[in-house]
């Protein structure tokens, strides 16, 4: 069963410069229980993609156009309390730096209680107690260690933490953004593996955001390539991995490391990202991309539909 449909997706930012084109006519569905990556590189649209859908853009952001349909409610349309409701009891989030979005001056059980009180005002100190020790137990933190503060808990901690008070509140969607920044490969990779226990056990669905191709196949179902504020390729991790079509991705799925010294070296990019205050006419990765015609500069492509799950932005399919 779709649980987010999200349909013609464009959000804009006003800057000084004039108004900037983060995520232009993007689309997908997630289903109950899979999980989604974003991928690509720094300012492509990932992290806005995840902010529109929480309801949570800065003051100078906005979309502009098309719907976020979540359990056939259209998210863009609701007001900000009926949002607030959604937001962390249906929808919850791990935001980028989540090791430094704990309050130095609380102990860490403290604020796991205080996201579940704001939601539950309600609820008994006896409740509220399992809650939190079950939630602990979940992210598989020793209960001798609730009491502690931040800064006695290393950074696995602190982002095991984090993801305890995102799963507060039983949450039927979890966006993860960059959730294993800066922490070393055996931490991530510890941390990657939890999130896909905990998505089992809970049943809930992920929408995962990375830079990072390899961290985002490890756990995701389905991936979604951006690039410049677009989607584009969009398939099942097997159809990406397997039979990628857009050059973009090419490059990415070259750009990994492997134990395979067979491997060919990464290939090489030139020319520059498009300007998303003014985009161009025509394939918005024209200047970098080692297989573009001469028609690509001015003509926008079309989707290519490999399969029902596999598409991709780009007209060049061999």
């Amino acid at each position: 069963m779709t649980l987010i449909s999200v349909e013609n997706l464009c959000v804009s930012y006003q800057t000084k410069n004039g108004v900037l084109n983060a995520v232009d006519d993007i689309s997908f569905l997630l289903e109950e229980g899979r999980s989604l990556g974003f991928v690509g590189e720094s300012g492509c649209g990932k992290t806005t993609v995840g902010m529109a859908l929480m309801g949570l853009l800065p003051e100078n952001g906005a979309v502009t156009q098309g719907r976020i349909l979540y359990q056939d409610r259209d998210l863009i349309q609701l007001s900000d309390e009926a949002m607030r409701e959604i937001r962390w009891n249906e929808i919850a989030m791990i935001f980028q730096a989540a090791m430094n979005a704990l309050n130095p001056v609380h102990r860490v059980h403290e604020q796991v209680r205080e996201a579940i009180v704001t939601h539950q005002p309600g609820i008994s100190k006896e409740d509220l107690n399992r809650q939190v020790q079950a939630l602990f137990d979940l992210v598989e933190i020793p209960r001798d260690r609730m009491q502690d503060f931040p800064h006695q808990f290393s950074g696995g901690m602190k982002q095991r933490a984090v993801i305890a008070m995102a799963l507060a509140c039983s949450p039927k969607l979890v966006i993860a953004d960059e959730p294993t920044t800066a922490l070393d490969v055996i931490v991530q990779d510890q941390i990657l593996q939890e999130i896909k226990i905990i998505q089992n056990r809970m049943n809930i669905s992920v929408i995962f955001i990375s830079h990072d191709i390899a961290v985002v196949a490890d756990v995701c179902h389905d991936i979604a390539v951006m690039y410049a504020g677009q989607i584009v390729e969009f398939g099942s991790r097997e159809e990406v991995f397997n039979t990628p079509i857009h050059p973009y991705t090419k490059l990415l799925l070259s750009s990994y490391l492997t134990l395979d010294g067979d491997k060919p070296a990464p290939l090489a990019v030139s020319g520059r990202a498009p300007n998303l205050i003014n985009p161009p006419s025509g394939c918005r990765f024209y200047e970098q991309c080692p297989h573009a015609s001469p028609a690509c500069e001015n003509r926008a492509p079309e989707y290519h539909q490999a399969t029902p799950t596999h598409r991709a932005l780009c007209d060049i399919t061999e």
